[in-house]
């Protein structure tokens, strides 16, 4: 598991408050303690056992007006943090949470939590947010003092995953760790978000009982539908029909209120009118629902009123703790027969089988099912989140981590919520289990203003999102089709173990359709060994081609297919096998199915087998007879393009994972310094200077210049530097300078570098607070771009690719998103088209890789900790063989974004 970075001093902005998940699956608020909240902190002291204000005041008969009078103080008066959860309709505080200073960087920590939210991760949630409070505070020591009894607190210290030491005094035990979210405790956090999530996911999808609002007598209404589908998929657990203008509800006693309802219920199906919808969510969270599934529309995608609705809605299902699924959406399901759960209005229930899917999009939904039951995939769950208002894909994919039911995770997403946070569940899981996206939304038009290379790039493109998926192993693919091909051929075959492909067919136009469409796509259809081609020739009926695609003739028998391909597996000569079947007179499909079921069982997975059925009664029913079961596709193609797709997730798994490495020469406190003062203006460019400041205070290398008001010191300058110069323009919004003709280069001496720089400012002549950049050419190199964009939802995105004046016509660039490891940097450089260039193309000597890689890793570690760089330009970066040298660079800063509290939703 890979944890977040800690929160950048710079970027760090707490808000008004947060809402947490706790270990159950549920939720509190907690927000900072403020002088308003002292009449229910009073409330909540009062309220406390006599055992838990024992252990956590050390005495009884304390005054709770006056402890909580104290605690407002302590937090209000500049020498203490304070925090309190929230929870229930009343808004009661249920834990509250102190760091008072007791010396110059010390403070005393200590715990108040109600009984009945004891062991649900608040304590600690709490501790996490108090040490982010105090790094800011200048606070870098805990300790707090606990009666040894008090064994639930001491747990909490020493399971956050900070280094806590102990000290056992008469009475009583002294507890000191740091106060920093290092890799240690963040892993930890990390761990109990996971638990979290996945719980509330399980009561989504593992309810014992569900009650559906405004379930219909009148089926093709969707609220009857999904009443029917409930009792129809046979669901383990007694279904309650609420509809307050019927007695009775498709033969089931309805009830007029879920209030009404005899027996608890878990899952809530809501499907009234939105305007109905709050008054249920309120209904439910007094019967005391713990999970909502909203199929009703009219929110958020209807418009500005909608808007506002969902808004009341999240800020009432928060308000009580609970977990929802929607608004407009589909519903969910559970295949498990265990729960058999249809709680959505599609017609069809999947067979079961061992994949989960989330969708956007509701309607695309229903066409799912039937994709699914066509290409032969069992469903393990299936989650239709329409707004996303609260429950989202990572909440998925953290439930799909540990189930055991699920193999495989398919994604349809329409929007990001937490892109960061993404990137790193879906690189754990990745390791584990295949995700597959489809991501629309392509080509929709860029809304940054770009004022760099970097921004021009990157502004509209598609590569942000790509970099994601990259990095975190998530197959992408381009259609809802495609992913499930590929769904189709992960969930019931091994992933391969490299590119190496035979292709046996026999009819000999789709075999090379097939080979075509492989090495489009990055498959390698192997040449054959001459023994085993002289070993398939005898076996094989005569006229049959036993190259590699191998066309065994319309005579071959489904004896032939199954020899065949096991002579092929058994070589070792490839890593997947693709079988065509075209139906000629003398072969049963059926026969020839049943001998590819065999031929599966015998190879135990040793090779990746797909097959494509080209007949009109499509895939045979054998294929899925065996232990493993064979995808089958229509056509050449889709087998081609789901086993390209597979083979580059393989070897995403077999690839290093790469780590952050530790940079030497790092001077932040000298970065930070330039950037406070820049961001005092407002947003804008640095100037020159203080951007070299920045670049230098993290060792990225810039050549030597000189920043002078004159020609006539531009001319001393040079001679100052000697040999030949550049001499550039430098002037407040100036974008590029060799487009406004504020470049000269090759210049040698002073009267030539006076000379040009009088031209250059009668050329630019208006141009207010014009300076002139003097600079030392070196030897000429491969000229590169490295730039980074700070996008909004995704935090700093690191580019690089050719440089130069044609760095935006090339387009040639690689993006990586923060953090940036040591394998994305290398991966970066050879994903380039002018990667040759770089590793000494024609005779020419190689580059510097080395210090390049470093540049690329010394540049993430800058805008990892600063995020207040919204943009930065490196264009060119010289690359020779004695290393790499940044002659142009552009720095832009903003506020950055507001972070959320550590646990925050």
């Amino acid at each position: 598991m890979t944890p977040s970075r800690p929160v950048p001093a710079s970027e760090f902005a707490r808000a008004e408050g947060a809402d947490v998940v706790l270990r159950d699956g549920s939720t509190a608020w907690v927000q900072s303690l403020e002088a308003a909240d002292e009449q229910r902190l009073a409330a909540f002291f009062a309220g406390m056992s006599q055992n838990s204000l024992r252990l956590r005041f050390f005495g009884l008969g304390l005054s709770a007006t006056d402890v909580a009078a104290r605690m407002v103080r302590a937090a209000t008066d500049g020498h203490g943090l304070g925090l309190i959860a929230i929870a229930g309709s009343a808004d009661p505080i249920v834990a509250h949470a102190t760091a008072i200073e007791t010396r110059k960087g010390w403070a005393e920590v200590a715990f108040a939590v109600a009984d009945d939210h004891t062991g649900l991760g608040l304590a600690t949630i709490m501790l996490g947010q108090l040490a982010e409070l105090a790094a800011h505070r200048g606070i870098t020591m805990f300790e707090a003092v606990v009666l040894p009894e008090n064994h639930r607190m001491i747990d909490v210290f020493r399971e956050s995953g900070f280094e806590v030491t102990t000290r056992t005094e008469p009475g009583e035990i002294h507890v000191v760790f740091p106060a920093t979210l290092d890799s240690g405790a963040l892993l930890r956090f990390e761990a109990r978000e996971h638990e979290a999530a996945a719980a509330a996911l399980r009561a989504v999808l593992n309810p014992r009982s569900v009650a559906v609002i405004g379930a219909s007598r009148h089926r093709g209404r969707i609220a009857a539908e999904v009443f029917h589908n409930l009792l129809a998929s046979g669901f383990n657990g007694p279904v309650y029909p609420v509809n307050a203008s019927a007695s009775v509800v498709q033969s089931v006693p309805a009830y007029p209120s879920i209030l009404d309802v005899p027996g608890d219920v878990d899952l809530a199906l809501i499907v009234v009118p939105a305007p109905a919808v709050l008054d249920a969510v309120r209904e439910c969270a007094t019967k005391g629902v713990r999970s909502l599934v909203i199929i009703s529309s009219g929110f958020a995608e209807a418009g500005e009123e909608g808007v506002r609705l969902q808004e009341e809605l999240v800020e009432e299902v928060r308000r009580h703790g609970m977990r929802v699924v929607g608004p407009n959406c589909m519903g969910v399901m559970n295949t498990d027969p265990a729960v058999s759960m249809n709680a959505t209005f599609a017609p069809r229930f999947p067979r079961p089988g061992s994949v989960a899917f989330m969708s956007q999009s509701g309607g695309l939904g229903l066409a799912i099912m039937e994709v699914a039951a066509r290409l032969g995939v069992g469903l393990s769950c299936f989650l239709s989140v329409g707004n996303k208002a609260d429950i989202s894909g990572n909440d998925l994919i953290h439930y799909c981590e540990d189930d055991p039911s699920t193999d495989l995770v398919l994604l349809y997403l329409e929007s990001f919520g937490n892109p960061h946070k993404f990137a790193r569940l879906a690189r754990r899981v990745s390791q584990k289990k295949p995700i597959v996206a489809v991501k629309a939304g392509r080509s929709g038009a860029g809304a940054r203003a770009a004022g760099s290379h970097t921004g021009a790039m990157l502004a509209g493109a598609d590569v942000t999102i790509d970099a994601l998926f990259r990095q975190s192993g998530v197959i992408r693919t381009d259609t809802v089709a495609e992913m499930f091909y590929v769904g189709a051929l992960l969930s019931n075959q091994p992933v391969p173990a490299g590119t190496r492909v035979g292709i046996v067919t026999n009819v000999g136009g789709p075999g090379i359709l097939c080979a075509d469409a492989c090495e489009a796509r990055g498959l390698d259809v192997v040449k054959l060994p001459p023994a085993l081609s002289r070993r398939l020739g005898r076996t094989l009926p005569a006229n049959a081609s036993v190259s590699n695609p191998i066309d065994m003739t319309a005579a071959a028998s489904a004896d032939h297919y199954a020899s065949t391909i096991e002579a092929l597996a058994n070589a070792g000569v490839v890593d997947a096998v693709i079988v065509i079947f075209v139906p000629p007179l003398v072969t049963d499909p059926d026969d020839v199915a049943r001998a590819l079921r065999l031929s599966a069982d015998r190879l135990q997975g040793r090779v990746t087998l797909c097959a494509v059925f080209m007949s009109a009664q499509g895939r045979p029913d054998a294929l899925g007879q065996g232990d493993r079961n064979i995808p089958s596709f229509a056509f050449p193609e889709e087998a081609a393009l789901a086993l390209a797709r597979a083979a580059e997730y393989g070897q995403w798994k077999a690839r290093p994972t790469g780590e952050v490495p530790e940079l030497a020469g790092l001077d932040d406190d000298r970065a930070s310094a330039i950037l406070a003062q820049a961001l005092r203006a407002g947003p804008g460019w640095l100037e020159t200077e203080d951007a070299a400041t920045v670049l230098a205070a993290y060792g990225i290398p810039l050549a030597e210049s000189v920043l002078t008001a004159t020609p006539a010191a531009a001319g001393r300058a040079a001679q100052a530097l000697g040999g030949k110069v550049a001499l550039k323009a430098v002037f407040p919004g100036l974008l590029h300078k060799s487009d406004a003709g504020g470049v000269t280069l090759g210049l040698e001496g002073a009267r030539a570098t006076s000379r040009a720089a009088g031209e250059m400012r009668r050329q630019l002549r208006g141009q207010k607070g014009l300076r002139f950049q003097v600079q030392r050419m070196g030897e000429a190199g491969v000229e590169l771009l490295v730039g980074v964009v700070n996008d909004p939802l995704f935090g700093p995105v690191v580019a690089c690719g050719s440089g130069g004046t044609t760095a935006e016509l090339q387009r040639d660039v690689q993006v990586r998103l923060t953090p940036v490891t040591d394998v994305d940097a290398r991966e970066m450089l050879s994903g380039l088209r002018i990667y040759p260039l770089l590793t000494g193309y024609r005779g020419a000597p190689a580059v510097d890789l080395v210090a390049l890689n470093d540049l690329l890793l010394r540049v993430g570690a800058m805008v990892e900790a600063h995020p207040e760089i919204s943009e930065l330009d490196l264009n060119p970066v010289i690359a020779r063989a004695d290393g790499v040298l940044a002659v142009d660079w552009r720095m832009r800063v903003a506020s950055p974004r507001k972070i959320a509290p550590l646990g925050a939703r």
